[in-house]
């Protein structure tokens, strides 16, 4: 499995999954993917149209896809061709746990903000970017956390999760005594601009009054790029249209 502890990178991000087998359960960094361009193809599922996608993840992709429309777009359609993959996901993928994990690899590409890869998330967004309880949390940590352990902790590594499951917290006391030494940090999130700032290092932005983003934050960014997007769609549909009034003349 491909999973990287330390840089940064572009649109990609450790997301954390529950095995079970048998009576036994762990967790496991799962790395997920994004991709951006213009387009009119939307949001693709990959997992979906391999048909490796329950339902319950299906609803997580687009309840973030609407997040995306109504966060960034306005009135506007989106002018977006972008996909999400689980890397090296042979088996069926299902929950919507991963779906915060998925919005900040998304934001990721379209902001072009690199995202920290010591770190990884669990948790579920809803329409509005709360971020919301989910299960496993404690064989998601554990899990990650041996892998870090093993490659060496130094005090980056930990993992986001909703702030509803800090209560569920019943970590192995290696974990716990790693946390308190410093080595190792579990972070609590109540949105998704909280993620996005921890992974990225940026200011995520607060909307303004007027319905904008502050500059240089990483929703300024986001918007702008999709701004860039449609532009380019526009211009693109307007040359159809030339071209296909120019055949009728020809006609």
């Amino acid at each position: 499995m491909l999973i990287d502890t330390a840089g940064e990178a572009l649109g990609q991000v450790n997301g954390l999954s529950v095995i079970q087998l048998g009576g036994h359960s762990f967790g496991r960094p799962t790395r997920i993917t994004a991709t951006a361009r213009p387009g009119r193809g939307g949001l693709v599922d990959i997992e979906r149209e391999a048909k490796l996608g329950g339902n319950i993840h299906s609803k997580g992709v687009m309840i973030l896809s609407r997040l995306l429309a109504s966060r960034y777009a306005g009135e506007s359609a989106l002018s977006l061709s972008a996909s999400l993959a689980f890397e090296q996901s042979y088996g069926m993928v299902d929950g919507d746990s991963a779906s915060v994990a998925e919005f900040c690899a998304l934001l990721s590409v379209l902001a072009r903000a690199p995202l920290r890869q010591s770190l990884a998330v669990t948790g579920s967004v809803n329409q509005h970017g709360q971020v919301q309880a989910v299960g496993g949390v404690n064989e998601k940590i554990e899990g990650v956390f041996d892998i870090c352990r093993a490659r060496g902790l130094n005090g980056s590594h930990g993992v986001l999760l909703p702030r509803a499951n800090a209560v569920h917290l019943m970590l192995r006391s290696d974990v716990v005594e790693a946390v308190r030494a410093g080595q190792f940090r579990v972070y609590a999130l109540d949105s998704v601009d909280e993620a996005i700032g921890l992974l990225t290092g940026l200011v995520a932005g607060e909307r303004q009054t007027d319905g904008s983003f502050p500059a240089g934050t990483v929703n300024r960014r986001v918007a702008d790029c999709l701004n860039e997007f449609a532009d380019i769609g526009r211009r693109q549909s307007s040359g159809d249209n030339r071209q296909d009034a120019k055949r009728d003349d020809d006609t």
